[in-house]
């Protein structure tokens, strides 16, 4: 399955969690909610999966844990907040 179509069904689960429940969760809560959901439609998920730093010749092992992996390849990071502002906006990668 191509990123775009995993990320496409990703943002439409998290829309559907916060159809549901609004902005009165806690951002665990809403993580298993769409951990659910994803895992109900057949992706694979990994929650809170540790990623390490590796700085010259040191390797970290708690150097990064990502809320959600979703299919090895899309990373996901949940954040509850009261409003957006500059700080909330993805970058793309590329």
């Amino acid at each position: 399955m191509e990123t775009n179509v995993i990320t496409y069904k990703i943002i439409g689960a998290a829309y559907e969690v916060h159809r549901k429940f609004g902005p009165c969760l806690l951002e665990s809560a809403y993580r298993e909610c769409l951990v659910y959901l994803l895992k109900k439609d057949g992706f694979l998920v990994e929650k809170e999966k540790v990623l390490p730093l590796v700085f010259e010749e040191i390797t970290m092992d708690m150097g990064y844990r990502l809320d959600l992996l979703v299919e090895n390849r899309v990373v996901v990071e949940l954040k509850v907040a009261d409003s957006l502002n500059d700080v909330h906006i993805a970058q793309i990668l590329t």
